[in-house]
């Protein structure tokens, strides 16, 4: 005799409410300097508790993990669901609940990944049930990467894997927190790392040395006069805040004692540019401005005296196409028209310059990401609910 009962049980163990599945993704401390592969694990079990078979990837050092699966045909003109898996630390915050315990408090949910961004994949996953009784003509295609938090660093090996495993896809649907508005354009953001080598002394004899943190003030100087141009200067765009190119100094570090002349200096930083013509107009002038102006009169104390500057990793911009398909479906399901665009960086550009057209929608807001006490609403999972099963039936027609 069949034991029905037992079955429905079984089944029941491979539903969850998008609650239930967003809890079990914040309890995977997946801070970028851990490893994400027991959350990659998970998701891998879930899904092939689903008959749904993952495409898995790692890094050259196989500690950190990625994830590809197909629900529908493999076909090409699919969509392309992604999302990172990684967070940001929750060192020196003040939380009023464990950041890696699902913390429900007047229809908000608390946790680090809440909004940035595991409330998507939580919502994308529980519907998966849904999704697949729907019989689905144009496929879904889930990715999940890695290392997002550290400038997009595991998604160039996902989106290589997906175009040569996956037949091309028609566009990718990137569920960053926008608030569930579509944003169709975004900046890019690069950071450099600049270190100045001086020539250090007694602090008595400042005449015959070369201190490398003045020095570095003076690249610094120059690097706030261009953020400053910026605001009138250059490429505007107003539908970002703010509307133009941002210049961030983020760490300094040099010197060894008040009493030394500081040997050496090394700062972070950063340029969100609106078009890569910026940024590259301003890494040639700040070369030209540091070996022109700056390093001649230290170069008369000494000849070991040097300013070089390394790029530490660079996410490109998304630009907006009038011909974006998916930008076409999302409008259509959603019946939104605005023209957004954000200041922030998302793997989007790097899924467009692939070939693959993006947009970013997704449950949250930006404000709410980074921060101590992180949060997503309820409403805006149940929009994103909503959203992706539309988005299904219209896959399924």
């Amino acid at each position: 005799m069949i034991n029905w009962g037992f079955f429905y049980l079984e089944r029941m163990k491979n539903i969850f409410s998008t609650t239930e599945m967003l809890s079990k993704l914040i309890a995977f401390d997946t801070t970028s300097s851990k490893s994400n592969k027991p959350m990659i694990d998970f998701i891998s079990e879930f899904l092939n508790r689903h008959n749904i078979t993952c495409n898995l990837g790692s890094n050259q050092e196989e500690t950190k993990g990625d994830l590809l699966a197909t629900i529908g045909p493999m076909v090409e003109g699919g969509i392309v669901l992604s999302g990172h898996t990684d967070v940001v630390p929750v060192d020196g915050q003040d939380w009023d609940s464990n950041p890696f315990t699902l913390t429900k408090k007047n229809k908000m949910l608390f946790g680090r990944g809440t909004c940035d961004m595991k409330g998507f994949i939580a919502v994308v996953l529980s519907l998966i049930p849904e999704i697949q009784a729907l019989n689905l003509k144009v496929p879904l295609h889930l990715a999940f990467s890695y290392d997002e938090e550290l400038g997009c660093l595991g998604a160039p090996g996902l989106i290589a894997r997906l175009i040569q495993d996956i037949p091309m896809p028609m566009g990718a649907i990137i569920g960053e927190p926008t608030g569930m508005k579509l944003v169709i354009a975004h900046k890019g953001g690069s950071s450099y790392e600049t270190e100045v080598t001086g020539y250090p002394g007694h602090s008595s004899q400042t005449q015959a040395g070369v201190n490398a943190i003045s020095v570095a003030a003076e690249c610094i100087m120059f690097l706030n006069s261009k953020a400053n141009a910026f605001k009138t200067e250059g490429t505007l765009d107003e539908r970002m805040v703010p509307p133009y190119n941002t210049i961030n100094i983020g760490t300094i570090d040099g010197g060894t004692a008040r009493n030394i002349i500081a040997g050496s200096c090394r700062f972070v930083w950063g340029c969100r540019r609106i078009t890569d013509r910026d940024l590259n107009e301003l890494i040639e002038q700040f070369s030209d401005h540091c070996e022109n102006e700056i390093l001649p009169s230290h170069l008369k104390i000494s000849r070991d005296v040097k300013i070089t500057t390394r790029k530490i990793h660079s996410l490109p911009p998304l630009l907006h196409d009038d011909d974006n398909p998916v930008e076409a479906i999302v409008r259509q399901l959603t019946g939104q028209n605005q023209m957004t665009g954000v200041s922030f960086g998302t793997e989007a550009g790097m899924y467009s310059e692939a070939g693959i057209p993006s947009v970013v929608y997704g449950p949250g807001y930006i404000d709410q990401a980074h921060k101590p006490n992180e949060y997503v609403s309820i409403t805006q999972l149940e929009e994103c609910s909503r959203f992706i099963r539309k988005l299904a039936k219209w896959a399924s027609k």
